[in-house]
């Protein structure tokens, strides 16, 4: 699936000029801008984070974001260009390991028309999408030393050349950077140039990681409900408060990305208004932190990408409701509110084995396996 950032360029440049596809990338930019997601905290943590943006946001300087997956590095930025001067112009972000090295250039810096086969159109890169605006490079330790030192050029000389091109463009773009590994491990190993290192690096900004904001659960949980009630236009539903003592006591591993999956899916699977932790995902009930493959987190990013059909969705939530009650399918199908037969038939669907009539459950069915 063409990466979202792809898409629009490849919507842009369908049939325009070069004038048309700027103004139609600052059109957008805003519309986007004004909906994007915004940045939610009163920890200490989060409290230095924001002083920090407000004193970086009005800057041109090269920002490096780091943090771990799923801490909101790109709210970050976004939040950088919204409090800049260029709010009004494009936001445009890409995610380095989307690509191979062999279209990083062409989507970076553009190119003529006829200048390799298939290129039967003058396209713009996004260095001149962004121009005016801001450019987030998502990932940027996954681009090779070859894209380092062609983007080194860019950031030095302000200006780029398309492939097949023999003219420099002049651009003016504020270029933020994000990583979730060690880029000076990166540059010590000899995998990231120390030149660009330090050319991003300008102003550091690290993202604190869930666990580390202490108080901001709750918040962050508020805004996430009512966030999807109006996505999906229905009426905002409470979380009990033991739901809640769950969702306060896991270690997110993945972070805000992960506490946001696991409140849409509470929402998805939840039959009453108030939501309780039979709802949420086995992992958070549990208070497991250990992510195996095939977590709710990953198959809903799947689902709402449309990788994965709502049936898969649904398969998932029943084993994990029939694990979470130790295999006993009564009291599966009772919180399931579907009678017993069905839940069987579902069993069997999935290749579930069980044995029946445990000594000590008389009522259940003890799962064995499942896929």
């Amino acid at each position: 699936m063409m990466p979202q950032s792809l898409r629009r360029v490849e919507s842009w440049t369908r049939g325009s000029s070069v004038r048309r596809m700027k103004k139609q990338a600052e059109g957008e930019a805003r519309e986007e801008n004004q909906s994007c997601p915004i940045l939610i905290g009163e920890s200490a943590v989060m409290k230095r984070l924001f002083s920090v943006i407000e004193r970086i946001a009005p800057t041109d300087s090269t920002v490096l974001i780091t943090g771990a997956t799923g801490t909101g590095k790109e709210v970050v930025a976004q939040t950088i260009h919204e409090r800049s001067p260029r709010r009004n112009a494009p936001f445009v972000g890409i995610n380095c390991s989307t690509l191979p090295e062999t279209l990083i250039e062409a989507e970076l810096f553009g190119y003529e028309r006829g200048s390799f086969t298939g290129a039967d159109q003058t396209r713009c890169g996004l260095f001149e999408v962004a121009s005016g605006g801001t450019l987030l490079l998502d990932e940027i330790d996954a681009l090779s030393l070859s894209a380092q030192a062609k983007l080194l050029r860019v950031l030095q000389e302000r200006s780029v050349r398309r492939i097949g091109g023999h003219v420099r463009i002049a651009i003016d773009v504020r270029v933020i950077s994000s990583t979730n590994c060690d880029l000076a491990k990166e540059v010590a190993s000899g995998r990231f140039r120390p030149d660009l290192y330090y050319r991003l690096r300008v102003l550091p900004l690290p993202v604190p990681e869930l666990c580390k904001r202490d108080g901001d659960i709750e918040l962050l949980v508020a805004y996430f409900l009512q966030r999807h009630a109006e996505r999906n236009s229905v009426t905002p539903r409470r979380l009990s408060a033991d739901a809640m003592r769950a969702l306060v006591e896991y270690p997110w591993p993945g972070n805000v990305r992960e506490l946001e999956n696991a409140i849409e899916y509470a929402l998805v699977m939840a039959k009453e208004d108030e939501l309780t932790t039979t709802d949420l995902p086995l992992d958070v009930f549990n208070g497991n932190g250990n992510h195996s493959s095939g977590t709710f987190a990953d198959i809903l990013d799947k689902y709402r990408s449309g990788e994965v059909p709502l049936a898969e969705i649904e398969r998932r939530y029943i084993l994990t409701v029939l694990e979470r009650f130790g295999g006993n399918q009564a009291k599966t199908a009772a919180a399931l509110g579907i009678d017993r037969s069905k839940l069987y038939r579902r069993l069997k669907q999935y290749g579930v084995m069980a044995v029946k009539f445990l000594q000590d459950d008389r009522d259940g069915m003890q799962l064995l396996s499942k896929p």
